[in-house]
């Protein structure tokens, strides 16, 4: 097993930098992958999630002394790339330092308002991905199972780890709105509590795979139930404690991080990280409230052709028709699966580089379905062996309305999230940072622009339905304002629901978990609509430069086919290929 210390890694970055490599390529190269695999064993769960297995048996160590040290490293490290001579590369070469630098600069920078001392909310947190980590891990062989053993043992330490951190934050006034703790209080609590022989922390014990011995079965199903039962749910339930009795009374009780140490910075800090741009939240508030007049306006039109003289009325008829909410959990999976899998027929037409990695539709875990949203995506491995995850919250169906489910499942699945990061994980030549690197505003503005692609493709034959897509759009250009809203223009949490009810027919219960969504991580929802217009544009302007010759699969294979980009750099681009495209006329 590979372990690299600090002073391994001090020494191979500064081995690089010496005359034995003759060129910055060389230097750069190097660097690359010691950055790289200092990040796989900095964040085992993150080695684990993209499919390197030599760290399975272990956690990140989140104490204040480890994220000193990782702040350090991430300094240290970008004077190394800054270091080589960018007027010496070209090509990807220029691209990859470009965008290591970039990245690293950016947790550089974030690194002053101290995240980390609020680590939790109802949506994200370690207590959430602890429980759900059996889902990622491997379960071929006994080895497989030792390391998810080392896994369960560790939780305590990491817990507690992150218990301490929020004390710090406590220290320091920073803290999560109060509302939002009690619901972490209460996730939790659930967890701690479920019976043993039903909690997902057990389930790899239920399903040996074949091969395993009945002895191995034996020794290693009494060892990870004695772990749960005396280790991790009892971890759990003090970390339950610590919440409910002593953190989430210390909540703040405003909505937004105006409130927070160094609130405006902070929130511009949020907007640079999620969409790349310094754009002002007064710009994207501005901007969003256009969208939202103009969406309206295509609403109106299915509005009329229903029979209603204005989409508020419309809006209404909707949310009190009941044939058009959920009837049970496995009705709406398979209407999912359904969406997926008529999806995937068509998916040559539109794209020349298709996944290889398999699509898999199931239920959201319970434990987290309650303030979840109506589906999410989980990535599969690179390398094939664990396929990707369309998440359905089968929480309460019948007070989920299902008019934009054939639009989330485009999002989440394909040709959305799904072909994307699996496309990107299958590139050849580009390096694994790439691959992997997070760009909300690329990933979510691909995945919202292909919603409307397919209604290009033929989909949405349904008038609900195609409403329901009209409506995604909506619910995307209003998280411009709201967020901003909150975040900037001490909205109160009424205002935003107020805000969608008067554009929406969304439910209560989907509106309610998105505000909340909103408040806890601000600035995310702004990258949808953003990156979603860029990748438009850029096509318009690729169709009116070369006419007849506009061939879409060629243009989608663009727009993936580098991995994650910021904006402003798949922008430039995409300008490249099109200048490209026109010479071969």
């Amino acid at each position: 097993m590979v372990r690299m210390s600090k002073l391994r890694l001090t020494l191979c970055l500064l081995a690089a930098l010496q005359p034995g490599f003759a060129t910055e390529h060389d230097k750069l190269s190097a660097l690359i992958d010691q950055e790289w695999q200092y990040r796989l064993q900095t964040f085992p769960e993150f080695a684990t999630a993209v499919g390197d297995n030599r760290y399975n048996d272990r956690l990140t160590d989140n104490s204040a002394a480890a994220i000193a040290k990782r702040e350090a490293h991430n300094k240290s490290a970008l004077s190394a790339f800054e270091a080589i001579d960018a007027s010496q590369l070209k090509g990807d070469d220029a691209l990859n330092l470009m965008l290591i630098k970039r990245r690293l600069a950016t947790d550089v920078a974030a690194a002053p308002f101290k995240e980390w001392e609020m680590p939790v909310n109802q949506m994200n947190g370690e207590h959430l991905s602890y429980a759900g980590i059996s889902k990622e891990m491997p379960f071929n062989t006994v080895h497989d199972y030792e390391n998810y053993l080392a896994r369960l043992r560790a939780m305590p330490t990491a817990l507690g780890q992150i218990t301490q951190n929020m004390r710090l934050g406590m220290r320091d006034g920073l803290m999560p709105p109060r509302y939002l703790l009690e619901k972490v209080g209460t996730e939790a609590s659930n967890i701690a509590s479920e019976p043993l022989e039903q909690s997902l922390f057990t389930d790899p014990v239920r399903h040996f795979p074949r091969g395993v011995l009945e002895a191995d079965k034996a020794r290693l199903g009494a060892q990870i139930r004695q772990a749960v039962s005396q280790e991790v749910l009892p971890a759990y339930a003090a970390f339950a404690k610590f919440v409910q009795s002593e953190y989430a009374p210390k909540g703040r009780t405003e909505y937004g991080v105006w409130s927070l140490p160094e609130g405006k910075a902070r929130y511009q800090q949020n907007i640079q990280e999620n969409t790349a741009t310094d754009s002002s939240p007064a710009e994207l508030h501005e901007l969003g409230l256009k969208q939202v007049v103009q969406i309206e306006a295509q609403m109106l039109t299915i509005a009329k052709q229903q029979g209603f003289s204005n989409v508020k009325a419309f809006n209404h008829a909707i949310f009190e028709n009941k044939k058009l909410y959920g009837t049970s959990g496995a009705q709406v999976l398979a209407l999912y699966q359904h969406y997926a899998d008529q999806m995937y027929q068509k998916l040559p037409q539109y794209f020349g580089r298709l996944p290889k990695n398999k699509l898999v539709v199931t239920p959201m875990e319970a434990f987290r379905a309650p303030d979840g949203v109506p589906a999410d995506y989980s990535i599969g491995a690179g390398d094939g062996s664990r396929p990707g995850h369309i998440n359905v919250n089968e929480y309460d169906p019948t007070h989920r309305l299902l008019l934009n489910a054939e639009a989330i499942a485009y999002h989440e699945g394909v040709p959305g999230h799904h072909l994307q990061f699996s496309v990107a994980q299958e590139l050849k030549d580009i390096p694994p940072f790439r691959k992997f690197d997070e760009y909300s505003a690329y990933s979510e503005g691909w995945v919202l622009y292909t919603e409307t692609l397919a209604h290009e493709m033929g989909f949405y034959q349904d008038p609900f339905s195609e409403y329901g897509r009209l409506q995604n759009l909506m619910w995307r250009s209003i998280r411009l304002v709201v967020d901003t809203g909150v975040h900037s223009q001490h909205w109160s949490r009424q205002q935003m629901i107020d805000f969608f009810h008067d554009h929406t027919a969304m439910d209560e219960q989907n509106i309610e978990s998105e505000v909340d969504r909103y408040i806890a991580w601000p600035g995310q929802a702004l990258s949808y609509k953003l990156g979603e217009m860029t990748i438009l544009r850029m096509r318009e302007k690729a169709k009116a430069k070369l006419g007849a010759k506009f061939d879409i699969r060629a243009f989608h294979d663009a727009v993936l086919g580098k991995g994650p980009l910021p904006l402003d750099v798949l922008e430039s681009y995409l300008n490249e290929w099109i200048d490209a495209q026109a010479k071969r006329m």
